[in-house]
């Protein structure tokens, strides 16, 4: 099967209504500074610098999704207590619908604390966990009422037709008012198994995919979903199997999906990726670049959001995986669990499509970095070119126009530019190629293609500090597009230096002698 771009893939996705059921609990996190040893006891003693709150769990994952932006609707429990009031703001504060969470008195909402400690200005770790709470089952009035909102929201009721066997769906995010169900068993009572036979067996009659994140070593209470997404260790303890290659993964992903009625398992497997499995037989493995790994919180609920938009947008299984991996990967680089969005995905695999620099960005990615520049105090320096065939005397002027401020943005003309401004013949090099030689260069900090004429657009945009042309404009300053604009706001333009001799015109020219 073909693969899709997964930048194109991206950039298709609309904005799918998800369901996510299950267990909510609340993430405190404390930074500190871990640097001195306890003159107590043998132990690190920690200087708390900052405190933050998270929501966690099937909570966490709609944070996630949010921020995949979709549009979430969120059943589950949380306790009447400061710690559910808390978690029930903060879902309302990221756009989640949580209006049908049931508060249930004398029941304890679940917390989980972090501690991350950092020593010597490095990367924050994770030292300690501490969880809060009970995990007895929710109470059976709580059960029905969850039950009852759940079905009305999938769109179909109880009294349908036994469903049929589950398949992957081809076509239709559903029938009903989402267009999947997510749902996120942490085995804190809120996925019993009344609850869950009743959401998944709606689901199916209603033609929505269920992605399921699980728990324990019973895979049977998810009968009849589309996709469950154990980790390394989950998949060996519900299947018996040691995992130690993506072959026993797949091994023991097909043995799920046959003996507890899957549609299909994908095992996550941290830095080596994910390996799909799929009943009927066969499975995939999807490697992952490397990463710098930190912290694998949250890693799981951004791999498992990814699918979830995917599956809902009838992505195929294998190019949703690869997606999610790149979620899962962006995660792991933060610290605790945190939203992942589409532009840090887009941002990353634009990276990779020219090598990793991350250089390349697009006008809407471009402009908050340049706030964030200047928030620095960093002064900001803009020229633009087509750059076909970089050379010597490109290279020299782009190291001297970065020398007058901190950052050289470079606007690239695109291929459909240089045509119109050169003629058909141009550009020998194509637009992302041309991109990525830019990029290489430690001078340049970032590239945006424009497909106008001039990059007028873009210097109004960007409002730099510096505005460079080269000294073939001597004499032409007129032409120069956005310098009176940079003037008029007291900003600086500079003519560079040529290399005498040298330009793409040229070598063109001696090359076809």
């Amino acid at each position: 099967m073909a693969q899709t771009d997964p930048l194109n893939l991206l950039n298709n996705l609309r904005r799918p209504r998800l369901l996510v059921v299950g267990d909510l609990s609340l993430d405190a996190y404390t930074f500190a500074a871990a640097e001195r040893v306890s003159p107590e006891a043998p132990v690190l003693l920690l200087r708390a610098e900052g405190q933050e709150t998270r929501l966690g769990a099937a909570g966490g994952l709609a944070a996630m999704l949010r921020g995949l932006e979709a549009e979430v609707v969120l059943r589950g429990v949380v306790g009447d207590d400061d710690a559910g009031a808390k978690a029930l703001s903060l879902l309302e504060k990221c756009g989640v619908n949580a209006g049908g969470v049931v508060v249930e008195p004398r029941r304890t909402t679940c917390r989980t604390e972090r501690f991350f400690g950092t020593a010597a200005s490095r990367h924050g770790h994770q030292i300690l966990r501490v969880d809060h709470g009970a995990d007895a089952p929710i109470q059976k009035e709580t059960e029905r009422r969850l039950i009852e909102g759940i079905s009305e929201i999938v769109g179909r009721g109880l009294d349908s037709p036994q469903p049929p066997t589950p398949t992957l769906p081809r076509k239709g995010g559903g029938s009903g008012l989402c267009s999947a169900v997510l749902i996120s068993d942490y085995g804190l009572g809120t996925c019993t198994p009344s609850l869950l036979r009743a959401v998944i067996d709606a689901a199916r009659r209603a033609n929505a995919p269920v992605l399921v994140d699980p728990f324990g070593c019973d895979y049977a209470r998810y009968r009849g979903a589309t996709l469950v997404m154990p980790n390394r260790s989950q998949a060996e303890l519900a299947s018996g199997m040691h995992i130690a290659t993506a072959d026993d993964a797949g091994a023991a992903g097909l043995k799920l999906c046959r003996d507890d009625g899957l549609s299909a398992v994908a095992v996550t497997l941290d830095a080596d990726g994910i390996c799909l499995a799929r009943a009927g037989g066969g499975y995939e493995h999807f490697s992952t670049r490397p990463r710098s790994v930190y912290d694998v919180t949250g890693a799981g609920d951004a791999a498992l959001a990814v699918l979830g938009v995917c599956v809902a947008e009838n992505v195929a299984l294998d190019d949703a995986c690869r997606l999610a991996n790149v979620a899962a990967g962006l995660e792991v680089e933060k610290i605790g669990a945190a939203p992942i969005s589409r532009d840090e995905i887009r941002r990353d695999l634009m990276a990779s499509a020219i090598g990793g620099s991350g250089k390349l960005v697009t006008l809407p990615q471009l402009l908050p970095i340049v706030n964030e520049h200047r928030a620095a105090g960093r002064r900001i320096v803009f020229t633009n070119g087509c750059f076909d065939l970089l050379h010597v005397g490109h290279v020299t002027y782009l190291q001297e126009a970065a020398s007058r401020g901190d950052v050289l943005i470079v606007g690239l003309n695109s291929d459909a530019s240089v045509r119109a401004i050169k003629g058909p013949s141009r550009p020998v090099i194509r637009q992302h190629d041309r991109a990525a030689l830019l990029s290489a260069l430690a001078c340049v900090g970032h590239v945006v293609i424009f497909d106008a004429d001039t990059p007028i657009d873009l210097i109004e945009a960007i409002r730099p500090d510096v505005l460079v042309k080269g000294g073939d404009y001597r004499g032409k300053l007129h032409e120069i597009a956005g310098k009176d604009f940079v003037e008029s706001y007291g900003g600086e333009f500079y003519l560079a230096g040529l290399v005498d001799g040298v330009s793409t015109t040229k070598i063109l020219r001696s090359l076809a002698a």
